[in-house]
């Protein structure tokens, strides 16, 4: 799952304005610039600001402002930057207290752009303590609101990133934020949130790409439940989310420096041998198709087909030394990217290569067996087709996925907790799963690292059961 830029997602809005669409889709977030054809409003950025800087340009606008709804937990935000290249306002909540200068907003405050274009600042606790959303006006009147982590489409965002003890009360402040959204704005402004398109920021799966708010007050649960229901199912919903953020909160409100994308040291095949051998984190980059065929043993195959850069931040012990391996150039340069923004831009080395030219010694190479859940179910009444019998079959989704429905008999180890808990794992060959494949394809060059034997199930775990493997729960 690369991550996109989408130039073309764009909304144009009464009075001329409109607001492009900067899409991270590998973290689940987007940001979003909004201008009336010569100043603009940035909401969100990422910490890679020269997207942002390019599509204004491309549009031949100014950044006059540059506005975080909240001190982000799951990206390192690039608001400070931006605003330092542009020469542009940089504006927060007040209450949050921070080092460097910047535009402290409260509940009400305008900030005017220009005469036919100004944001409005709103309290919407919830996500955090000090949330804000901004009302995008025109001259006649709001035409949407930029929402944040707050409401997001069909869900809001997560109540337990400042700790648990504080999650019932910001589930309570979350639906009372959204209440005052619908309250105060018109049912056709558009919504605009910061998370829900994968992140682990939303309190549940978000659902559509776009909405109004009055499409909102029909099917988002916190305007469609009483407060009591509603803090009740938000707590019951949330799963565990990555280790990283306890670092973004921390990094955002020091003040991120510039983010630094120059291509790290290239190692020989020989260093890539010692790095390996010395157990540190060498992370092949191509695909999961790719990377069972042939492997350097001991990588980790996490490729930028999908959320390398959640998984891989979540894994990791923070500050371990890790090293890149790509096809090519540009795969190492992508990750880089990616990695940078939850402030990830030290790395021990890179590679670019096959397998094959990045061996110091031929018997490095490895490759996986890959097997469907047809596969598991023929193994499983003992025909295993020339795949090692299953001795255990170990399911690395979430605790959420799991409770829902689960192979019978599966051992449960998240990914995130494997490299930890991996010696729980009982001996013998492990058919590894989890919803597609992707995370699966991690856990077993995990387990082959420490030396087990691993079939890795390529596929769906809908089909799981109409294959014919015995499925607990579920409907």
């Amino acid at each position: 799952m690369t991550t996109a830029t989408n130039a073309e997602q764009q909304d144009r809005l009464a009075g001329d304005l409109q607001v492009e669409v900067i899409e991270t889709s590998s973290l689940g977030d987007r940001s979003y610039l909004a201008s009336d054809g010569e100043v603009a409003v940035v909401i969100d950025p990422q910490r890679d600001v020269d997207r942002v800087i390019a599509a204004a340009g491309r549009l031949g606008v100014r950044i006059a402002v540059v506005l975080d709804t909240h001190v982000h937990n799951d990206y390192v935000s690039g608001g400070l930057e931006l605003a330092r290249l542009t020469g542009a306002e940089y504006g927060l909540s007040a209450a949050d207290q921070v080092p460097f200068d910047h535009r402290p907003l409260s509940d009400g405050d305008v900030v005017e752009l220009s005469p036919r274009m100004q944001v409005r600042a709103i309290a919407t606790p919830g996500h955090t303590f000090h949330h804000l959303s901004f009302v995008l006006e025109g001259e006649q009147g709001p035409v949407g609101v930029f929402t944040g982590g707050s409401l997001l489409y069909g869900t809001t965002g997560r109540t337990d990133l400042l700790g648990r003890d504080h999650s019932e009360a910001l589930a309570r402040h979350q639906h009372a934020s959204a209440q005052k959204l619908a309250a105060l704005l018109p049912d056709g402004v558009q919504i605009w949130p910061t998370h829900g398109f994968g992140s682990f920021c939303s309190a549940t799966q978000a659902t559509g790409s776009s909405a109004t708010l009055g499409q909102q007050k029909e099917s988002n649960p916190a305007l469609t439940l009483a407060e009591t229901d509603f803090v009740e199912q938000t707590l019951k919903g949330l799963d565990a989310y990555p280790a990283y953020y306890a670092h973004m909160g921390v990094r955002n409100a020091e003040g991120p420096e510039p983010i630094d994308l120059r291509e790290p040291a290239r190692a020989t095949p020989e260093e890539l041998r010692k790095r390996l051998e010395a157990g540190e984190w060498v992370v092949d980059l191509r695909s999961r198709k790719a990377y069972v065929a042939s492997h350097l043993a001991g990588t980790v195959g996490l490729g930028l087909d999908g959320p390398m850069v959640t998984w891989l931040g979540w894994m990791i012990d923070w500050g371990a030394p890790i090293t890149l391996l790509g096809q090519s150039r540009g795969q190492v340069a992508e990750a880089q990217r990616e990695l940078a923004r939850i402030g990830i831009d030290k790395f021990a080395a890179s590679a670019v290569g096959t397998p094959e030219g990045l061996a110091a010694d031929p018997a490095q190479l490895r490759s996986t067996p890959t097997a469907t859940f047809a596969d598991l179910a023929a193994a499983l009444s003992g025909s295993t087709g020339g795949f090692p019998a299953p001795d255990v079959v170990l399911d690395v989704r979430t605790n959420n996925e799991y409770a829902s429905a689960h192979v019978s008999g599966a051992v449960h180890i998240p990914l995130y907790e494997l490299v930890q808990r991996r010696g729980e794992i009982p001996d013998g060959t492990v058919w590894v799963h989890c919803g597609s494949g992707y995370r699966a394809t991690a856990a077993a060059s995990v387990l082959e690292s420490a030396g087990r034997t691993a079939v890795l199930i390529d596929d769906h775990f809908g089909v799981a059961a109409e294959a014919g493997v015995p499925v607990t729960g579920g409907s």
